[in-house]
């Protein structure tokens, strides 16, 4: 979402989408600590709550938290105007590392025997984390605790469990950290910074003549019309 998309919505709906007309001034520590507290307990609040106490996932067998999701917290929350913290990373890194997770860890799970598979698990798991670094790096979704998501399917049973459903729960969450960022981080301070793709950076102001720079050239120009005036 560009700014100036942002820009044509109400003052009060494009605040809580990461909008600014003008610079924000820094803020004290004391502030930034506060909100990276608040917003960083309510969003992990969040998603417990809805997968401990929601009958629809309970039944599921849904873990209660994607561990992966407390280091999210940290940039999210803690660290906003970092780029490996904006929605595109948050959302695309986590789903690029699940869907990588599992299907290698799928592919492994086709050997011969279980023993063999879950010998093998390990290299799974080291393996899912390679492909979706790269997969991240290439799709500019660089996210960090993603790389602990495409670890899980190979080394968390319960996640393995999960399947493909495991894909899903982790759009649900990268969803739901993001919907609390959007509320908690746009009080005092901006998130995001960017949606999809950063600001270009504006282009430097064209440099203005001094006054004798300026004074010269307008003799300079004057002096080759006369002399081409005379030769004529």
């Amino acid at each position: 979402m560009s700014a100036n998309r942002l820009s044509r919505l109400p003052p009060w709906a494009s605040r809580w989408l990461g909008y600014r007309a003008e610079p924000s001034a820094p803020l004290p520590a004391y502030i930034v600590y506060a909100w990276s507290f608040i917003a960083a307990f309510s969003g992990l609040a969040v998603l417990q709550s809805l997968f401990h106490y929601s009958h629809y996932f309970t039944a599921r067998h849904v873990p209660g938290l994607v561990a992966s999701y407390g280091a999210s917290a940290v940039l999210v929350y803690g660290t906003p105007h970092l780029p490996l913290a904006q929605p595109r990373s948050l959302v695309g890194g986590h789903f690029l590392g699940a869907l990588v997770g599992i299907c290698i860890t799928k592919l492994f799970s086709l050997m011969p025997s279980e023993t063999q598979f879950e010998s093998l698990r390990w290299l799974a798991a080291s393996l899912s984390t390679a492909v979706a670094i790269v997969l991240m790096q290439m799709t500019e979704t660089i996210h960090p605790p993603a790389g602990a998501t495409a670890l899980m399917p190979a080394l968390d049973h319960a996640i393995w469990e999960l399947s493909w459903y495991f894909l899903p729960i982790v759009l649900l969450s990268s969803t739901l950290v993001l919907a609390v960022a959007l509320l908690f981080n746009n009080v005092q301070r901006v998130y995001p910074v960017f949606w999809f793709v950063p600001a270009p950076p504006p282009s430097p102001p064209s440099p203005q003549p001094v006054e004798g720079e300026r004074l010269s050239a307008e003799n300079d120009a004057e002096m080759l019309g006369v002399h081409v005036d005379e030769k004529c």
